[in-house]
């Protein structure tokens, strides 16, 4: 793979300056998409995603989940659960990535998706729970729970689930109720659990974080990217 440059783009939400990181493909972009990383915000994985889709074919800004932040002292989990407090406010946060990256010159006539790992999963279908005119929305290890499930018909976006059947923070009975919730919306939804696999099953450096939670399963890496490519090819013709 190339070493493919990433752009800064500032934007902004509720007067809060935000870093937006764009990644653009070597030819003509057949989509644009929005990124959003885990919890720790901007982090190699989510750099060597974003230019994993770009060599795909794919213009890609990473969202940035909370502005200026000392990522050496951060407390993730509180910067987190402060976004999220508000439903509104998160998927407005959300929104203005989307904004930001369908205002770009390049995206002009592109049809926009978002894809997302861990909290970013979660990120994505909170976006599609909320109407957002997206072709696609793809979640890698992301969490079901919702502060505004979604109205019937309000679902827009075909939506992609990749959970590992043994995530602890996204546990069966919460599946279930996600597969309800999207059955109630009338959402296009396709669901690939991968038994036996852990939160953070994409990321070759969850091992090393000795975090019993999380874990990289290679097979599990593989068989998602391969089903989110598969579902672009349709998406994005």
């Amino acid at each position: 793979m190339s070493e493919i440059a990433l752009a800064r783009i500032p934007y902004r939400h509720d007067g809060l300056a935000l870093t937006g990181w764009l990644a653009r493909p070597a030819g003509p972009a057949r989509g644009a998409l929005v990124l959003f990383p885990t919890i720790a915000n901007l982090t190699p994985a989510a750099e060597h995603r974003a230019r994993m889709l770009a060599e795909a074919g794919y213009l890609v800004l990473i969202a940035d989940f909370y502005g200026p932040v000392d990522a050496a002292k951060a407390d993730w989990r509180a910067l987190a659960d402060d976004l999220r407090a508000d439903p509104d406010h998160y998927r407005a946060r959300l929104a203005a990535a989307v904004t930001t990256l369908r205002a770009l010159p390049e995206a002009v006539g592109l049809r926009l998706g978002a894809v997302g790992y861990c909290m970013g999963g979660q990120a994505v279908l909170e976006l599609a729970r909320a109407g957002h005119d997206l072709a696609a929305v793809v979640s890698f290890h992301g969490l079901f729970e919702t502060g505004k499930p979604a109205a019937a018909g309000a679902v827009k976006a075909r939506i992609l689930v990749c959970h590992g059947d043994a995530d602890p923070l996204a546990p069966r009975e919460r599946v279930l109720a996600f597969w309800d919730e999207m059955d109630a919306a009338g959402a296009n939804w396709h669901f690939h659990s991968y038994g036996g696999v852990r939160h953070g099953f994409t990321d070759p450096a969850s091992d090393a974080r000795g975090i019993p939670a999380i874990g990289y399963d290679a097979s599990a890496d593989r068989q998602s990217w391969a089903a989110m490519i598969s579902l672009f090819d349709e998406t994005f013709p």
